[in-house]
């Protein structure tokens, strides 16, 4: 194997790659990054058993084949070569990595022990790179950390006729964020509709990575294959333009939120939303761990506290409140600051039912778009 590359395009193709490669393994070989040179092009492929990530790049190809070498070391090398060219070989069992009169050598990895890649799901449809990246950034705020609730740690893709619904919840809160995308024939149309909804749950914190990477793509091919059926299991597939990500779906599915989402009897608050994160942003600088910040909301205003003691904030902002003379909410300001940033719109609709209770926060221009749930807390006696 031999080949010539641009050290811009090798630094992106590595570093792209590398993102899948676990952070700790006891197989050494699954710390490896698979080269393949061949026909003007060289490929770079890395995996952690859940994720398996592709990506191509033009290269000037003199002897094709594959190479299985360390792929945080290789990354490390990249970073520092020069620009210009580059000269990757394999000689013997060593990979070398020469440009600008620098060299380095890599020794290799046993490429029969690597695992071999996952079969890319068949194509369901696309979806737009930079909506579904925006997308999946204002729901994944919403999923759980904890790894002992594998199921709350994932993001629902719930595709149905032509429309995509993402969600996520940790129990505390939800969010659910409906987008445009495109079915194509005899994917998702034709086992979607056997099924009525074709459903995923999918490791949150791996799709935000992988909608972030593919954001500049223009259009995003989706694939699922048919493993595991609405409950989980099997894989789906993220494609845009050459690269290429296949993730393995949790078991198991979030718990609905039509009767959570259901706020009838709830008082309704309108406020404008950059105004009212820059003033939670404020007042939170005194809230004690695990202190709230409340919002009393009245006819005309809101007002904002937090601490207690002499250690207090507070700053009022207009709004309106219908439904109510009077509600006083409080929520968790590191939840209530997600919710609100993963908005960024002209102006917010509250529903409101009271302390200790649920409230829903909605785009006013654009209801039913985006919803994010909190739980209000309950306040000191």
């Amino acid at each position: 194997m031999e080949f010539r590359v641009d050290r811009g395009d090798l630094v992106e193709a590595v570093g792209w790659a590398a993102r899948a490669l676990p952070a700790r393994t006891p197989v050494p070989v699954l710390g490896g990054l698979l080269l393949e040179a061949g026909d003007g092009r060289l490929s770079v492929s890395g995996s952690d058993l859940e994720t398996a990530a592709r990506i191509e790049t033009d290269a000037e190809v003199s002897r094709g084949g594959p190479v299985l070498v360390l792929g945080r070391r290789l990354l490390d090398i990249c970073k520092v070569l020069p620009d210009g060219p580059v000269r990757c070989a394999l000689e013997g069992s060593r990979f070398t990595v020469e440009a600008g009169g620098t060299r380095f050598g890599l020794s290799t990895l046993a490429r029969a022990e690597y695992p071999a890649p996952p079969v890319p799901p068949g194509a369901y449809g696309s979806v737009d790179a930079s909506a579904f990246a925006a997308a999946v950034g204002q729901v994944a705020v919403a999923a759980g950390r904890d790894d002992t609730l594998p199921a709350l740690t994932g993001l629902q893709v719930r595709l149905d006729g032509d429309e995509m619904t993402l969600s996520a919840s940790d129990r505390y809160r939800y969010a659910v964020r409906r987008l445009a995308w495109k079915a194509e024939a005899g994917g998702a149309e034709g086992e979607g509709a056997a099924r009525g909804v074709v459903e995923a749950l999918v490791p949150a914190r791996r799709l935000l990575e992988v909608a972030r990477s593919l954001a500049r793509c223009g259009v995003v091919r989706i694939g699922l294959d048919g493993g595991g059926g609405a409950g989980g299991g099997g894989s789906i597939g993220f494609e845009g333009g050459r690269m290429r990500t296949v993730l393995r779906r949790l078991d198991g599915r979030l718990p609905g939120y039509g009767k959570l989402f259901d706020m009838a009897g709830a008082a309704v608050a309108e406020v404008e939303c950059g105004a009212l994160t820059e003033a939670v942003r404020r007042v939170a600088v005194v809230a004690e761990a695990n202190g709230p910040v409340r919002l009393e909301f009245g006819p005309e205003s809101v007002l904002l506290r937090a601490g207690y003691g002499d250690d207090v904030a507070a700053q009022r902002l207009p709004a309106s409140l219908t439904g109510a003379e009077e509600v006083t909410v409080a929520f968790d300001p590191a939840f209530l600051l997600d919710a609100l940033i993963s908005f960024g719109v002209r102006a917010l609709r509250l529903e409101l039912l009271g302390t200790g209770q649920r409230a829903l926060l909605d785009d006013k221009d654009a209801p039913g778009v985006h919803r994010h749930l909190l739980m209000s807390v309950k306040q000191p006696s």
